[in-house]
């Protein structure tokens, strides 16, 4: 049997939504513009008489706009700057992580456009399809950020404000017939009303279910994709640059030379490299400050291993690696978080990956100290096994394995 083709098969689309999910999280207190500007893409598209497949595929790429956004910081400027000078940064970053990942290229390059105006985006060497639904997006998103801060109380009342603002805009910014189908869409308050939360979460999850996108990823697709989110997460930070791909490394590291089977040790490597995606969700003040945390930003930090699992337990056939992804601060005398898992419910992968995250962080520098070398952090293991929080055995497989393991954690394995 091909492991990687059989063994292990995701929908494509249940893997857009939970990089959707990720990404808004750095919205912090707004979680949902991904899911808004696909539906208002997609609205405008049937509005205009395209195809099931177009009409799809705007919703997906709406979905996928903003897989260049990591920090608090750039996501607030795009939210509240009709046209932030850096705004091709993120739009640069998303053409790149997608452009040779098969599955998703197709959305790279408009990606790469989205907030490109439309007069000068009309005279590119392009694609005019490409064209076409890059100012959608742009469109659906500059619809989306006029409108966010009166979901849930006046949208109806602020809706012909939106709209002459976007009337406004048209001439340098907008493609004239996009225009005309969001003004007629605009008068239904249907179309406003769906996109307050729950009417938007319930369209995303109608969406996910349905058959027309049939796409399934291999093992080794999943793990690539795995890949282009953990670089998300790690950019977040100066302070954490590849902690995600250097635990993903180091869980395989273990794992392998630890006995578990080949797709074990495929599905480890991809929980460790998707184990820090809720913090995608803690504010950067907090993930960089150089000192300990006090006892209200902790409280913030404990919520990203539960986001983590949000992300990925909606997602068929990952439900094992969502939970090894979600329980790496899960402790073995149930003093963890967030579940205070005991030692019955963790697993030997949720056990390796908890380790392995401890481990890459103390050889990292962080924003408090410089990393530490291999003795320190092997001491600090067994202080921790002690402690009743790590496994003995996993522990001093690697103490055995130290210098292997600390090359790995640093990237010069």
């Amino acid at each position: 049997m091909d492991i990687a083709k059989d063994a292990l098969s995701i929908r494509l689309r249940d893997m857009i939504i939970a990089i959707e999910t990720a990404v808004s999280l750095v919205g912090i207190d707004d979680t949902n513009h991904g899911k808004r500007v696909g539906y208002i893409a997609s609205s405008i598209a049937q509005q205009l008489g395209y195809s099931r497949e177009d009409i799809e595929y705007a919703f997906e790429f709406g979905m996928l706009h903003d897989i260049g956004v990591s920090t608090n910081a750039t996501h607030q400027k795009l939210v509240t700057e009709f046209d932030w000078d850096n705004a091709q940064e993120h739009c640069q970053i998303g053409y790149d992580l997608l452009k040779s990942f098969s599955p998703l290229a197709h959305f790279a390059l408009p990606i790469l456009y989205h907030h490109t105006a439309w007069q000068p985006l009309k005279n590119l060497d392009i694609p005019q399809y490409v064209a076409l639904m890059a100012n959608l997006i742009f469109l659906a998103d500059r619809i989306d950020v006029l409108a966010a801060t009166h979901y849930e109380h006046d949208i109806l009342l602020a809706r012909k404000d939106i709209d002459n603002e976007i009337v406004r805009q048209q001439a340098r910014y907008f493609e004239p017939t996009l225009v005309d189908a969001y003004l007629e869409l605009s008068k239904s308050e249907a179309f406003w009303i769906m996109l307050q939360g729950q009417h938007i979460y319930r369209f995303t999850w109608e969406m996910a279910a349905r058959k027309t996108q049939t796409h399934e990823l291999s093992l080794d697709e999943i793990k690539q994709l795995s890949q282009i989110m953990a670089y998300i997460v790690d950019q977040k930070s100066p302070f954490t640059a590849e902690h995600s791909l250097r635990v993903g490394e180091l869980s395989l590291y273990i794992a392998k030379n630890y006995g578990l089977d080949e797709e074990q040790c495929k599905k480890i490597e991809i929980a460790g490299l998707l184990h820090d995606l809720g913090k995608l969700n803690i504010p950067d003040e907090i993930l960089d400050k150089p000192g300990k945390l006090n006892d209200d930003e902790r409280a913030i930090m404990f919520h990203h291993s539960y986001e983590t699992y949000e992300i990925l337990r909606h997602i068929a056939g990952l439900e094992d690696i969502a939970q090894w992804a979600a329980f790496h601060h899960e402790s073995i005398n149930g003093k963890g978080y967030p579940f205070h898992k005991t030692a019955l419910s963790l697993s030997t992968e949720a056990r390796i990956i908890a380790v392995s995250d401890v481990f890459q962080a103390l050889a990292q520098a962080r924003p408090y100290r410089k990393g530490l070398d291999v003795n320190k952090i092997v001491t600090i293991l067994h202080d921790m096994v002690t402690e009743g929080k790590l496994d003995q055995s996993i522990v001093h497989f690697v103490e055995q394995h130290q210098d292997e393991c600390y090359r790995v954690a640093v990237g010069s394995y």
